[in-house]
């Protein structure tokens, strides 16, 4: 069997981050995988066991050939207690240390995509790292500071609603400080870049404005005039399909309906909000300009329904299948 395409990190064990995985994997196609899951095998057969799933978890070692399509591996080297409470420490470290692990596998050519699922920061930050994100570790960790999340997911009736954020984990208070017209204009190139990667016909982009009404010239505050226009006509000079800055209140009705086919949003939930609202389970995070495919789940660690067996794995199984057909042909 080929080597595994696809590493899964497992986030925070005493969320929904195992048995959202259990569960996407056992609904995926037979040709899908093989898979690289990068946590603890012992919580991976109990939660199985609980689910009632069939899964064959293979243990992985370096030294062993690859004989299953999903296989399990821990670089802790140790397992973690069989019970912990939501948001424990020792979780946390060892959600990091499978962020961590698929990442380096990745850069090393080992893996050609990283899953990663739900881990809390605050349980992250408790347990002694300086931590904003995954989006923000990866970035470090690569060595770059040109990234941008992009959220993309579809409705019902299959219409794509595609966001990049120019700012992440960033206080509502401190948004305008951190907002600057090479941040916009670099989120305008990656997403333009990812429409490509995505086989669009084309790459529209529409860009939010900051402020109500984006800005009424300066009336409503200045950033839509003096930061981002001036950003966008630059994007634009370099021949790049994008509008604005619009009211977003309006811009996000227009890339729905088939308008635009990305929006760049200012703050997080300025551009989630809407996606959320369109494609809750069914979204994907995708990390835009890293070496290596990055994408995750929209949702959190969901602590108020770990290990009771109702958690919906579909955005799970969509950023699966994100990551498959991102690297499809590597």
């Amino acid at each position: 069997m080929k080597k595994p395409r696809i590493g899964i990190a497992l986030g925070d064990v005493t969320g929904v981050g195992p048995e959202i995985t259990l569960k996407a994997l056992a609904q995926l196609p037979d040709e899908s995988g093989p898979f690289l899951i990068l946590g603890d095998p012992d919580w991976l057969d109990r939660v199985q066991h609980r689910l009632g799933l069939a899964l064959d978890l293979k243990r992985y070692s370096e030294d062993q050939s690859i004989t299953s399509r999903f296989m399990v591996h821990n670089p802790l080297g140790h397992p973690l207690p069989n019970q912990m409470p939501p948001g424990d420490e020792q979780a946390a470290r060892a959600a990091m240390a499978w962020l961590k692990e698929g990442a380096e596998r990745c850069l090393r050519g080992q893996l050609h995509a990283l899953v990663t699922a739900p881990l809390s920061k605050a349980a992250v930050i408790r347990a002694g790292f300086s931590f904003v994100g995954q989006t923000e570790f990866l970035s470090r960790l690569c060595g770059t500071d040109r990234t941008a999340m992009m959220l993309l997911g579809a409705d019902e009736r299959g219409r794509w609603l595609r966001v990049s954020l120019v700012t992440t984990h960033v206080p509502i208070r401190k948004v305008s400080d951190d907002i600057d017209q090479e941040k916009i204009m670099r989120t305008i190139e990656l997403t333009a870049q990812a429409c490509a990667q995505l086989d669009l016909g084309r790459q529209r982009i529409g860009v939010c404005g900051l402020n109500p009404h984006a800005g009424e010239e300066g009336q409503l505050g200045l950033e839509d005039r003096d930061i981002i226009r001036p950003a966008v006509q630059a994007m634009r000079s370099r021949h790049f399909d994008v509008c604005g800055p619009m009211p977003a209140d309006t811009l996000f009705h227009q890339a729905w309906r088939g308008d635009f086919d990305a929006v760049v949003a200012m703050y997080h939930d300025q551009g989630l909000g809407p996606l959320k609202m369109v494609a809750f389970e069914r979204g994907v995070n995708w990390t835009l300009g890293l070496p290596f495919v990055r994408v995750s789940p929209d949702h959190g660690t969901a602590y108020d329904i770990a290990g009771k067996g109702v958690a919906n794995p579909s955005s799970m199984k969509a950023a699966i299948r994100m990551g498959e057909r991102l690297t499809a042909g590597c």
